[in-house]
């Protein structure tokens, strides 16, 4: 009886620490795998309606199981469509998840920024070069007091996180940080992601958007409503002219 029991434990115990090693191993080329990896940004098209793109260049050796994430802080001079990115959903290769709701309609000084967690390749194995297209628009700005035409709103890289399940203990990573974020776009539930060092050889990208000048407020608004009543006057003649009920 102690004879099988031992047999069991030696057994047991064989396939934890080929089990260890495993896991060991495959850290140890996560780790190697991370620092080959590297995110770079750009953004196209002028105006308030702009496209960042971001492209990601993962290690020639691509481990299987690993998953990509890509987060975004955006600052509140801009906003997404979230219609937008519903049309656009049978055409691109990636998914999107919102932190919180966006009002389209609300100036820049009166909402605050927000994050987004884009899943590129969301199903199938993961490839060595991801590219994500994402439509922004610049929201009106309060009015300049110093005469300024324009103002400026700085656009940060995404942060590039990696998971697999194969690797389960995060140690010795570093310079890489081990952080908590939804584990898939339908946001059920956390996981631990390896945050890569950011490889951006830039810093944030600076846009510029037009803004209005706060002493030419009076002289608008009156010009506006003079236009408004005297279109309303010269309407009603014709209507009264004609006989227009």
């Amino acid at each position: 009886m102690y004879f099988i029991l031992y047999i069991i434990c030696i057994a047991t115990c064989h396939c934890l620490i080929e089990k260890d090693e495993k896991n060991e191993n495959h850290c140890g080329l996560l780790k190697q795998w991370l620092g080959s990896s590297s995110v770079s940004v750009e953004i196209s098209k002028k105006g308030f309606h702009r496209e960042v793109i971001t492209t990601v260049e993962l290690s020639p050796n691509v481990l299987s199981g690993v998953r990509v994430l890509l987060v975004y802080t955006w600052p509140r001079g801009v906003y997404i469509d979230p219609y937008q990115l519903a049309s656009m959903r049978d055409q691109s290769d990636w998914q999107i998840l919102i932190d919180s709701a966006i009002d389209l309609e609300v100036p820049a000084h009166k909402t605050s920024g927000f994050v987004s967690y884009v899943y590129p390749s969301p199903d199938g194995p993961t490839p060595r070069l991801l590219k994500v297209t994402i439509p922004i628009h610049g929201r009106y700005h309060e009015p300049s007091s110093d005469g300024e035409l324009f103002t400026s709103v700085d656009i940060q890289p995404p942060e590039l996180l990696l998971r697999t399940e194969k690797c389960l203990q995060f140690n010795n990573l570093e310079p890489h940080t081990v952080v908590d974020a939804p584990c898939t776009v339908n946001n059920s539930s956390m996981c631990p992601w390896v945050k890569i060092q950011s490889q951006q050889e830039h810093g944030p990208m600076s846009l510029q958007f037009p803004v209005g000048d706060r002493f030419l407020m009076i002289p608008v608004c009156g010009g506006t409503l003079l236009v408004t009543m005297i279109c309303c006057v010269a309407l009603s003649k014709y209507m009264w002219k004609h006989k227009i009920i």
